[in-house]
């Protein structure tokens, strides 16, 4: 056994802060935008319609999606400076590219789909990330170095709309750098921003950072990864089969959290206009300050989660972290007898506009209650009366979404850092890039899914059915892990190099 050096520890630290700075990096690369994207979008090419914007945030979570699993293979083989170097500088200039889209003089949207895409590939480096912090610290550190990770991650979140929001000083208009056709405004000045600190983190990729392994007891081990870098001896507990059974597990585990959580960014703004009659304007600012308290809950949560786990253990955490959400959407179906205020825009001299059968839907005294407003040029607020089930699907009261928010964000941040700390603990010794990188990818997928199950669902039967149906998946959740629940054990507690 090579006992750890006090200098080899310290480097080891340095090298993991440095990939919770790339994590970091990587979700403000994808929120600085997210609130400036359609508004950018209409500038550049008024020929875009609304449904093309679905397309540009969804490029994202494919671009990632396509890319974890390459780039976790990548880091398998050779050092992993190379796959975060060349991933960190692929979204550098797909940043730089989201800057020039304005410059094109036609299909301006597809540039931007394009820059979109670039910058999720490049955040592929999420199961390198991953895959580095679990092979550099031992179980004990394991759940504590995730969590961080996560929070990073989280930071990263709420941070970036809050640079996006420094940047609208600047203006539409901005400043014109003629020479190199730069545009410096409140569009552009958010991404080139992320540019230059995804330049800041390759300097210290190279600077500080190094290969280091230690086995699930803290010993140093040699790293296929280091070329040269690092002495210590082989790790024997290599040796064995990793549970697959388990391993399948979790990823779907955590395809479902990544889904139900995507479900409740989506369908925020959607439900409080349907519900409460806010307008776009409310509804943005209102839920913007509800995710960004969400946010901060989620960060407070990743901390006490570091401590709660070494008393209760993960399984347990992950267990009560479904439970939370399950309450979480159960209490977000219609209860109460109250229905929505119906839209009036949809209704024209007194009947419903290019409808088959929804008007055999509509009492006549339901009818006649609806009172048309004399100023036909505001906004118009309220259920529309094209989804028919605004006709006789009570509301959700505000206290219910509220108190939904609050479990949501002390549920999704548990479940989050659960899993990949389990599935980090089952994979043991065994190089993890490509895992990690696949359990990256299922994530990406339920970010992709999540919007189109909100869309179609929620759209066409209501909230009733959309939190009916997420209830039941988690339900079914709770179920797999319970008959999985003896196998999610750590590689050497399985193969009894460890006590649990």
């Amino acid at each position: 056994d090579v006992v750890e050096t006090q200098e080899h520890y310290k480097s080891r630290w340095r090298s993991i802060w440095i990939m919770y700075l790339t994590m970091f990096l990587s979700s403000v690369g994808f929120s600085i935008v997210i609130m400036s994207v359609w508004p950018y979008l209409q500038k550049i090419d008024p020929t875009a319609h609304a449904s093309f914007l679905g397309w540009i945030i969804a490029s994202y979570s494919v671009g990632q999606m396509v890319a974890s699993p390459l780039f976790g293979l990548w880091s398998n083989y050779r050092p992993r400076r190379e796959p975060l170097v060349v991933s960190t500088a692929i979204s550098v200039a797909a940043n730089c590219l989201y800057a020039y889209v304005h410059v094109p003089h036609s299909y301006n949207k597809y540039y931007m789909l394009t820059a979109r895409a670039l910058v999720g590939f490049g955040a592929g480096n999420v199961a390198v990330v991953r895959s580095y912090i679990a092979g550099a610290t031992s179980l004990t550190e394991r759940t504590s170095a995730m969590a961080n990770t996560s929070a990073c991650q989280a930071v990263g979140f709420i941070l970036g709309p809050v640079f996006q929001t420094c940047f609208t000083l600047i203006g539409e208009e901005g400043i014109t750098w003629k020479l190199v056709h730069l545009q410096l405004n409140m569009y552009t000045a958010p991404v080139l921003f992320g540019a230059l600190l995804g330049v800041i983190n390759i300097i210290l990729i190279f600077a500080i950072f190094r290969e280091h392994r230690v086995d699930d007891m803290g010993r140093q081990c040699k790293s296929i990864n280091s070329e040269g870098e690092e002495s210590g001896v082989l790790d024997e507990n290599a040796e064995g089969n990793i549970d697959h059974v388990a391993v399948v597990a979790i990823n779907f585990l955590f395809f479902v959290i990544l889904f139900i959580f995507a479900v409740y960014e989506t369908i925020a703004t959607p439900l409080t206009m349907d519900m409460y009659s806010w307008t776009r304007k409310e509804a943005v600012f209102y839920n913007g300050i509800i995710l960004s308290v969400v946010g901060i809950e989620s960060v407070i949560v990743f901390m006490v989660v570091k401590t709660l786990s070494k008393k209760t253990g993960e399984r347990a955490i992950l267990h009560g972290g479904l439970m939370i959400v399950l309450v979480g959407f159960f209490i977000l179906l219609p209860w109460g007898k109250k229905l929505p205020n119906i839209q009036w825009q949809e209704i024209k001299n007194n009947s419903i506009p290019r409808t088959t059968s929804i008007d055999m839907l509509i009492p006549f005294w339901n009818l006649q209650e609806m009172q048309l407003p004399s100023n036909h040029t505001a906004e118009p607020v309220g259920c529309p009366v094209t989804q028919s089930w605004c006709l006789n699907t009570p509301i959700i009261y505000l206290a219910q979404y509220i108190s939904s928010n609050i479990l949501i964000g002390l549920g999704y941040p548990v479940c989050n850092v659960m899993s990949y700390t389990l599935y980090s603990k089952i994979l043991g010794p065994k190089p993890q890039g490509v895992y990690m990188g696949w359990l990256t990818a299922s994530g990406s997928g339920a970010r992709i899914l999540g919007p189109v199950f909100v869309s179609q669902i929620y759209t066409h039967l209501g909230p009733r059915w959309a939190f009916s149906l997420i209830c039941g998946v988690v339900v079914v959740s709770l179920l797999l892990l319970e008959i999985v629940y003896k196998r999610l054990i750590a590689f050497s507690v399985r193969y009894g190099r460890m006590h649990e």
